[in-house]
């Protein structure tokens, strides 16, 4: 019987297998990535239709919620019927000129939408992360505003691509830049550039010159940020942009460009309708939550329209003691007195109570830069802390000589030579000046310090903080205060104090839904930045600690521990104060108080005497603290680890009698020499005593060489 060779299934095994495996894959990924798409692209052009600017929902009330989620801490409530809709003829020509230089400058010649923007939307939903955003055309922002909403997923954007397309060919350019004009919102409640004319600059649209029609271009981008009221120096920054784009475009001449003058001749906020909704100290809060969700992509036209919850941080016990603490402490001074309160959750950087002034607008003390006086002393501890300076070091507390200048204690205070941490306790200038002489470069370590544990390094008008403006560097008197900090920057920097080291950003909102559940931001739980280690910071806190007592007992209800410290800044030479500070903590919640005069005047009492940081804000931040912390658990600080073989305050603090000549490192810039100081001093008669007057922490807005306050 013979056999028979059977050939291989060539369909079934061979090199051409996997090549037909191969073409199946690619005909299957095609149909996937091209066909599919197109098609859907096809049939939405054909169902979808075009809206019209009345399609557009101006009027659902935006509610801020405390940190519970249900307690409702104010409401943004929309203007309604305040659109009035006016022909593009009525539009003067350089103001239409000027929306497409800040919004869309090739807006007659684009295709009516950014394919790099979607692409950059499509990459960040493939990634999983948050869009960077921008790149939207005005007719895209309509599109967005009129129909399709602003909820960040990818089926929103093609949808976006989709109904802008249709309307790139279905309406001419100048139809789409007047539905674009009459629909936007540019700030003030105002909705389409009629309204907006009004509340600027209560005009008729017709009458707008290039200045002014440039003022609400500019606003367009942020409209309550940039408003020219409140934010003077932002909104010129913006306008110059505007107008610069004009002359770019060839739309304005550089000569007339040259004579363009800002204007200043606005409607005041008080004079608008329903001024009332921002009344009293929640207004600037809302201020803060509103620029906060500007800076996380979520527009103002987001917030007027579409009936968004947003959670906030602030605690409605914390919020309600700060507002009832300074009206309280304040009714019966002095008028010209105004008042800060700021407080964080060390833990997260959650702004837990906010208050700025007593009115809804203008001026926000809150953010503020002020002078800070002692109570930035404990960032030169740290500082030197750091550097393995325990705070058993000793220093001379005698009055200070430098180059002819002296440096004295308030009220002559003195400890003869003490630890640093008796100098802390009664704050005295000229310990903590020999100590920051001691430290390599001193006054750049204690301004490094600030900055890396809260303290802005740039403000509005300051480039760069906690140095002379000139460029020649940061002077000694930083360690007195001698330069200028916001409220919001000082609760920060002692937040990360009492988180023993760990830096959270201070933050306002934690989570925006849309009405229909839509998820617009979620911060969950910010992780932080170790800035210090644990046993610096925790050292500082055992140093702070009986200082809330120690001035005129302002210890915290039910014994519940607290680090805290007071300052004073001195108005010029007058012996009397400007600003008072009182700043201090616990482990769930830091707070800064500043209480100062408004109008180049001292900071006087109802009796006529100077205020100081033991006095009036000292007074505001215990019934802070204590209504905040109000039925919550009493909790401890931790054990600080030793520095140079001390934990925490030594049991010996001094003062001792011994009289010393002390040698010194002074440096301004990055020049440094050594200079000897005569001291003299002289014993306490009482070392344990407590000084309720709490000499020593005021310092003076003279400076003189390298800074150095005079007394």
């Amino acid at each position: 019987m013979s056999t028979e060779n059977s050939a291989p299934d060539a369909s079934a095994s061979g090199p051409a297998a996997p090549k037909r495996k191969w073409r199946k894959w690619l005909v299957i990924a095609a149909v996937v990535l091209i066909v599919l798409p197109v098609v859907t692209f096809v049939l939405s052009y054909l169902i979808v239709s075009v809206p019209s600017p009345n399609d557009i929902k101006t009027n659902q009330v935006a509610t801020i919620f405390g940190d519970d989620g249900k307690t409702i801490i104010t409401r943004v409530i929309p203007p309604e019927g305040n659109r009035t809709s006016v022909q593009l003829n009525q539009v003067p020509k350089q103001v239409q000129e000027a929306v497409l230089a800040a919004e869309d400058r090739t807006f007659y010649t684009n295709a009516g939408f950014s394919v790099s923007g979607f692409a950059r939307a499509l990459r960040d939903h493939l990634l999983g992360r948050e869009s960077a955003g921008g790149g939207s055309t005005i007719t895209q922002q309509y599109v967005k505003n009129a129909l399709v909403g602003s909820d960040r997923t990818i089926f929103r954007k093609m949808h976006e691509l989709v109904v802008s397309t249709k309307m790139a060919r279905e309406w001419s350019k100048d139809d789409i830049l007047a539905a674009y004009l009459n629909t936007i919102y540019f700030g003030r409640g105002a909705y389409g550039i009629a309204a907006a004319s009004k509340a600027y600059f209560n005009k008729p649209v017709e009458k707008l010159t290039v200045a002014e029609g440039a003022v609400l271009a500019a606003s367009i981008q942020l409209p309550t940020a940039l408003d020219p009221e409140t934010n003077p120096t932002g909104a010129k920054n913006r306008w110059n942009y505007v107008l610069d784009g004009m002359v770019s475009m060839g739309n304005l001449p550089a000569a007339e460009r040259a004579k363009e003058v800002y204007p200043t001749d606005f409607v005041k906020i008080k004079d608008l309708p329903n001024p009332a909704e921002d009344a009293g100290p929640k207004g600037l809060l809302k201020a803060q939550i509103i620029k906060e969700l500007n800076d996380n992509g979520i527009t103002e036209q987001q917030l007027n329209t579409e009936g968004l919850q947003i959670v906030s941080t602030i605690s409605a016990p914390a919020q309600e003691a700060a507002e009832q603490g300074v009206k309280q402490t304040l009714d019966g001074q002095p008028s010209n007195l105004r008042a800060a309160v700021v407080s964080i959750d060390p833990r997260t950087g959650a702004v837990r109570a906010y208050y700025g002034g007593d009115k809804g607008a203008g001026l926000d003390w809150a953010q503020a830069a002020l002078q800070t006086g002692s109570s930035f002393k404990t960032y030169g501890l740290a500082a030197n802390l750091e550097a393995g300076k325990s705070l058993a070091t000793m220093y001379d507390s005698s009055p200070l000589s430098i180059y002819g200048v002296t440096i004295n204690n308030s009220e002559g205070a003195s400890c003869g030579v003490c630890t640093i941490a008796e100098a802390t306790k009664r704050s005295l200038n000229t310990s903590f000046v020999r100590m920051e002489l001691a430290l390599d470069d001193g006054p750049n370590k204690v301004k490094d310090m600030a900055h890396r544990v809260g303290v802005a390094s740039s403000l509005p008008g300051i480039k760069k903080t906690l140095e002379e403006q000139d460029g020649s560097g940061t002077q000694i008197g930083v360690i007195l205060g001698q330069y200028q900090t916001r409220p919001l920057d000082m609760a920060s920097g002692y937040a990360t104090f009492a988180a023993s080291g760990v830096y959270h950003k201070p933050y306002f909102v934690q989570k925006v839904t849309t009405a229909d559940g839509a998820v617009l931001l979620d911060r969950k739980t910010p992780k932080g930045d170790r800035e210090v280690s644990a046993a610096v910071a925790d050292n500082v806190t055992a140093a702070l600690r009986p200082i809330a007592a120690y001035s005129n007992n302002h210890q915290l209800a039910g014994g519940r521990p607290s680090a805290a410290k007071t300052g004073t800044a001195q108005y010029g030479d007058t012996g009397q104060n400007k600003d008072g500070w009182m700043v201090g903590y616990t482990p769930s919640l830091a707070t800064a108080v500043w209480v100062g005069s408004f109008d180049a005047k001292a900071a006087l009492n109802s009796w006529g005497g100077s205020i100081w940081g033991s006095t009036l804000p000292s007074d505001i931040w215990k019934y802070t603290m204590d209504g905040a912390l109000e039925g919550t658990d009493i909790e401890s600080f931790p054990t600080p680890a030793p520095i140079n073989g001390v934990a925490g305050v030594p049991d010996y603090s001094g003062p001792t009698t011994s009289k010393a000549a002390d040698t010194t490192r002074v440096c301004t810039g990055f020049v440094c020499r050594d200079v000897t100081a005569t001291s003299s001093a002289a014993p306490s008669s009482n070392p344990g005593a407590t000084d309720t007057s709490v000499p020593g922490d005021t310092t003076t807005t003279t400076a003189g060489p390298f800074g150095i306050r005079r007394r």
